[in-house]
């Protein structure tokens, strides 16, 4: 079924949150009847009208889930609109034929939504990025009792619970717990053990400096003409030698060398050893 809910015109939520609250629960519930009916009509004839309509009278479900989710700091509105975007997959991908109610196949949809874009917003790193730490940062509030930190037989208990290792639940617990820091905060000039640093201060790249990159691509590019200008002080037998045994693509061997040149290896060698030498006074005469 290749229903485009994209084109549904859908009431979103803007900065009237509780304008948006009072008319989705305005809209009335669809009796069993009704919902079946509309979902026989968008599964078989690709009816727009019977999915928006699915998705209309399906909002309330959403603004109840989103509430949810209200302890991240993030704008309900924008976690709400994130759940419409599950739920209007969710109608897409409903089958009435399976005998299950929409609003019990949309909760997946609706939660999977939400979750990424908590996990992408929220404290802008990605805090959890296993399927581990997923569970505990969307289950560990919830389950702690109290704000203090967990005793060692509670985060066994909750380990125990979620089926994840202890390890990871201390972990994030801990890292719940910090503070966010400013990118750019001003500095701390104290002398203190407990002196903060921001990020833009621990996080500098010396290497990249743009003076010290353009210091050496130039410096590489004298040393370059330096070494092309000292070749030419070669004889032909000695510059080849140099060239195949240091500057190609594929080096060669002495012994390979010293077949073509019908010579023993070790006449390449002294060879070899003599332009190098004459090479480096050339180059040094010239620095």
């Amino acid at each position: 079924m290749g229903t485009d809910l994209q084109k549904i015109e859908l009431t979103t939520p803007g900065k009237d949150i509780e304008s948006y609250l009072a008319c989705v629960h305005s809209i009335p519930i669809l009796t069993p009847e009704q919902e079946k009916e509309l979902a026989f009509k968008l599964y078989e004839k690709d009816d727009l009208d019977a999915a928006r309509q699915l998705v209309i009278h399906h909002l309330r479900f959403v603004v109840h889930i989103a509430r949810s989710y209200s302890g991240y700091g993030l704008p309900v509105g924008d976690i709400i609109q994130e759940g419409n975007v599950g739920l209007m997959k969710a109608v897409n991908k409903f089958d009435p034929n399976r005998g299950v109610k929409l609003v019990s196949f949309a909760v997946h949809w609706i939660k999977a939504e939400i979750h990424e874009y908590i996990l992408k917003n929220w404290r802008l790193v990605k805090i959890a990025t296993t399927k581990a730490q997923r569970k505990l940062f969307f289950n560990l509030r919830s389950k702690k009792k109290t704000l203090e930190w967990l005793t060692k037989e509670e985060a066994e208990n909750i380990a125990k619970d979620l089926n994840v290792e202890v390890k990871d639940v201390l972990h994030m617990e801990k890292r719940l717990s910090a503070n966010d820091t400013p990118f750019d905060a001003p500095s701390d000039t104290s002398d203190s053990d407990d002196q903060i640093m921001s990020p833009s201060q621990y996080l500098e790249d010396s290497a990249a400096n743009p003076a010290d990159l353009v210091e050496a691509e130039q410096t590489m590019e004298f040393h370059n003409d330096e070494l092309l200008d000292a070749l030419k002080s070669l004889d032909d037998r000695s510059k080849d030698i140099i060239l195949r045994r240091y500057l190609a693509d594929t080096k060669v061997t002495l012994h390979e060398l010293a077949d073509e040149y019908q010579v023993s290896a070790e006449r390449i060698r002294q060879i070899e050893n003599g332009a190098l030498k004459k090479l480096k006074g050339s180059m040094s005469g010239r620095l």
